[in-house]
């Protein structure tokens, strides 16, 4: 899902602030990241993130180990790159209907973990969060990404009158995905296709219902990176101060009954 906003990521985490000469144009470097990334996946499959090296990876990927570290410079920064990538390609249905587009993304949400390989790269850039403040930034990043992303259903549902105005579009998709996060990382059973209609089925009655309203009080949903500038707040000193208030003129001269100010009378 959303392969631009990915790919951005990506660039974010492998080339930010690069090492002069560790970038090559062409397709070197493209082929480069390739191979580690798909070296990464297989060791992963084959033997968790405890187990996870540098050497293993080069090895694997036939890069140098020097290569590696440059762009890289650790474990942690693979796999969440390896992470970005691999989850841009879950899609965003448009079929006209909030159920059936829920029921879409969480088809595509529940089949992409229900590959072992891709549930140990979610659960390596988890435990990696916890011991590295760079993962963690980015797993936040990616996940509030993720949200913003699939937002766009909930707002076409508003535009069509399916759920109520004030739905908070961010509410919505955090119920979607939170019970597959619970089962992968929790209760740690099996992510189905029973799940993904039960979870979709619920996240849309209850938005139909007015439950993830926007709450009359309390702290704004999280902004999205595509989200306009919201507006400037009111200048309480302007309110307290009437010298700064906006001045308004003279009032009109005032004649007369019936007669314009200046004119003569008879």
């Amino acid at each position: 899902m959303g392969r631009d906003r990915a790919g951005q990521l990506g660039e974010r985490m492998s080339e930010e602030e690069p090492t002069p000469g560790s970038v090559r144009p062409g397709g070197r470097t493209a082929r480069t990241r390739a191979a580690v990334l798909t070296a990464t996946f297989d060791e992963l499959g084959e033997g968790g993130y405890g187990e996870l090296t540098m050497e293993k990876i080069a090895q694997r990927s036939g890069v140098h180990l020097a290569t590696v570290y440059r762009r890289w410079g650790s474990v942690e920064r693979i796999i969440c790159e390896l992470m970005i990538d691999k989850s841009a390609d879950i899609a965003l249905p448009d079929t006209g209907s909030l159920r059936a587009d829920l029921l879409g993304l969480a088809s595509g949400i529940g089949g992409f973990y229900a590959a072992p390989r891709n549930r140990r790269v979610m659960e390596a850039v988890v435990a990696a969060a916890v011991r590295q403040p760079y993962a963690a930034e980015m797993l936040r990043d990616f996940f509030r990404d993720r949200r913003c992303q699939a937002a766009v259903l909930v707002r076409r549902a508003i535009e069509r009158g399916e759920v109520p105005a004030d739905t908070d579009t961010d509410a919505v998709i955090s119920a979607l995905g939170a019970p597959f996060y619970y089962r992968l990382l929790i209760s740690r059973g099996p992510i189905d296709q029973d799940l993904a209609e039960t979870t979709a089925a619920a996240a849309y009655e209850a938005a139909r219902a007015g439950v993830f309203r926007h709450p009359a009080a309390g702290p704004p949903p999280p902004r999205c990176p595509d989200d306009p500038p919201p507006d400037p707040p009111p200048d309480p000193e302007s309110e307290r101060d009437p010298e700064r208030q906006p001045q308004q003129g003279p009032a009109p001269e005032q004649g007369p009954a019936g007669v314009e100010p200046g004119a003569r009378q008879g």
